[in-house]
């Protein structure tokens, strides 16, 4: 049995903090006098904060100074950790323990490739930090995904081939970067929405242990 990297997204692939994102987005977007829904969060999928906010700005159309932005970012951020405060394991998603742990047995490279720059006090917080090889989120990177950066650095410091990497993502463009660094993609969610993966479950309660075996054999 051959080792290989298993790179996880963090925002809605293994803990449940989009909902989070969501609120304090939302928040500033009443602020605005912007209507921000639900199907417009999903635009901001795998997005950086910074884009995400000219994303939101434009549902608007409003103009802002980059001061103005720049504060909005502060207080968005803000918002975000609050309700982050009395996050516990009860929000990992179901069936993440499981497969971490048969990767864990298995001695398989496992890594975190997220745009978050809370990434590890999130992981703390909800008891999953043990799991992880290597970590690397916002504050490591300066390409936002769809640009494989993330999930090349995580390969890198695992010390494995990009060719013999598998990335778990729910947004398009994180799926769309791992087939750019010619990774695995595995898709979390719809099958409408993550139709370029190469994989696809709607959570990780789907996912076999035959089908892990059959990743890293």
């Amino acid at each position: 049995m051959s080792k290989k990297a298993f790179i996880f997204d963090l925002d809605g692939v293994i803990v449940d903090t989009a909902k989070y994102h969501f609120l304090a987005w939302q928040k500033i977007a009443k602020s605005l006098n912007i209507n921000f829904t639900l199907e417009d969060n999903e635009l901001l999928k795998g997005v950086s904060r910074v884009r995400s906010l000219d994303i939101i700005l434009g549902l608007g159309n409003v103009q802002a100074t980059q001061e103005q932005k720049d504060q909005w970012l502060i207080q968005k951020n803000e918002d975000y950790l609050s309700y982050l405060v009395d996050m516990d394991e009860s929000e990992v998603l179901p069936g993440v323990f499981k497969i971490l742990q048969l990767l864990k047995d298995k001695n398989q490279g496992i890594a975190l490739g997220s745009a978050s720059k809370n990434a590890r006090p999130i992981l703390e917080k909800t008891g999953i930090l043990s799991y992880f090889d290597v970590i690397v989120d916002g504050n490591d990177v300066s390409n936002a995904k769809p640009d494989p950066e993330v999930f090349l650095k995580a390969a890198q410091l695992l010390n494995i081939d990009p060719k013999n990497s598998i990335v778990f993502e729910d947004s398009v463009a994180g799926i769309q970067a791992a087939n750019i660094a010619e990774m695995v993609s595995v898709g979390i969610g719809e099958e409408t929405i993550l139709h370029e993966a190469d994989h696809i479950f709607k959570d990780f309660t789907q996912i076999t242990t035959s089908f892990i075996e059959k990743l890293i054999s």
